[in-house]
């Protein structure tokens, strides 16, 4: 094949694929400039800047290219996932509907008592669901103020072009919250058309949240391993997140961590640890009216907590299995403790650690109403019981802050599942 033939198939093949895979940004047009039919292609382009010029050029065009294949490839993995969730959303509320009163948020579930209710929707009023659905938009807004901060710093148009899109469709879910309430205020619309309007809304909002964590994914080779947060938007069965390492067995721990939350009636399910047998082997969650409450073998102790104000708290537990005597920590103080909580039974190991939701079977079993809504950062395990003053250290953002040695908050460590997102984490900037 001759050169300048060559040269020219190159070109428009780089062109033609850049074009395809720029079409989730808007329209493309292409400029093309007329040359003679015995001209020399290469020796134009010699003309124009160079021959080097333009195999540089090629080379990142087609660069670009595999960049944003991968980039559609994953989103189109993540829409694939969110449809069948969807789907198994859609089914089961169907099969439920008319089947008897939602379960009175009146007291913890018992083992066993509740059908596996994966692919359910939390049953909460349409006016508090406006509500939650409401904060939820606020913080999009904040991480797109935050995407808009760095872009500025990170000038890139492919960042700026996925932020107007994004930012378009966070208008539009917000005209269509709007015209809920304004329906709920004239009395109109029912159950179903509630459901119906709900599963638009959050399927969209979950959609949103995918999308921004692409954004997102660009900082964090900037920030250190363990300067990260979880974020549970929703009151869902499928947003979670899993810690790789199991428990050993333990005869005293501590675990520690950061909680933001304003979710009313309860924050939900921090965190839950499940083995073999026994579901609730070491379960933190306020469900419903309840206080807190720490589980141990599906023993329970009440604990003194208040978090659902909507701003960072730092909260600790310790226990000891001899007489099971345990103690609680808010903000670096002591404010409760008591004993005959699980005495003389060993925390068992090869168990399941989520983060996020309450496990009714081992790994799975989600129920949204005990969902945790909120943020959560710095998870750590000890297996001892810290001192008050390691507590402190550790509410108080201090260099001399311990590490759990059982495990210890890293992005490596966690898995994320169904929309939950990390971000960095901010309540120790706040303090310092």
């Amino acid at each position: 094949m001759p050169a300048g033939r060559a040269a020219r198939t190159c070109a428009l093949l780089a062109l033609c694929l850049l074009g395809s895979a720029a079409q989730d940004f808007g329209p493309t047009r292409f400029i093309c400039t007329s040359v003679p039919v015995d001209a020399d292609m290469c020796a134009a382009s010699v003309a124009a800047g160079g021959a080097e010029e333009l195999r540089s050029n090629v080379l990142q065009l087609r660069e670009t290219v595999l960049q944003q294949k991968e980039t559609i490839l994953s989103q189109k993995e993540t829409i694939r996932e969110l449809t069948t969730k969807l789907g198994r959303c859609e089914s089961q509320s169907t099969l439920d509907a008319g089947a008897g009163e939602a379960r009175a948020g009146g007291g913890r579930k018992q083992p066993g008592s509740g059908k596996n209710t994966m692919g359910d929707l939390s049953r909460t009023p349409a006016a508090e669901t406006l509500s939650q659905l409401g904060q939820t938009l606020q913080s999009l807004k904040t991480r797109l103020e935050n995407l808009e901060q760095y872009s500025r710093l990170n000038s890139s148009s492919q960042t700026n072009s996925l932020k107007d899109l994004l930012q378009s469709k966070i208008d539009d879910l917000e005209r269509q919250v709007l015209s809920r309430v304004n329906t709920l205020e004239e009395g109109k619309g029912g159950p179903k058309n509630d459901t119906e309007e709900r599963v638009k809304i959050e399927s969209a909002l979950t959609s949103l949240h995918q999308r921004i964590s692409e954004l997102e994914k660009g900082q964090k080779d900037n920030r250190p391993g363990d300067k990260f947060q979880l974020t549970f938007p929703l009151r869902t069965n499928y947003m979670y997140a899993k810690v790789k390492k199991s428990l050993p067995e333990m005869y005293a721990f501590t675990v520690c961590m950061w909680l933001k939350s304003s979710a009313a009636p309860g924050v939900g399910t921090p965190f839950s640890y499940a083995v073999p047998g026994q579901a609730n082997e070491l379960v933190l969650i306020e469900w419903g009216n309840n206080p807190m409450e720490i589980l141990i073998n599906d023993k329970v102790a009440k604990l003194p907590f208040v978090i659902n104000d909507g701003q960072w708290h730092h909260i600790c537990i310790t226990w000891t299995t001899r007489d099971g005597v345990w103690e609680a920590y808010q903000d670096g103080t002591q404010g409760g403790n008591g004993e005959n909580l699980a005495p003389y039974h060993p925390i068992k190991p090869q168990g399941v650690l989520v983060l996020g939701q309450e496990q009714d079977t081992l790994g799975g079993g989600f129920d949204a109403t005990q969902a945790f809504v909120g943020e959560l950062a710095h998870f750590n395990i000890w297996d001892r019981k810290l001192t008050p003053g390691e507590v402190y250290n550790l509410a108080t953002c201090s260099a001399k802050a311990l590490s759990g040695n059982v495990i210890a908050w890293a992005e490596s460590h966690i898995e994320i599942y169904g929309g939950a997102t990390k971000w960095t984490f901010e309540a120790c900037r706040q303090i310092n």
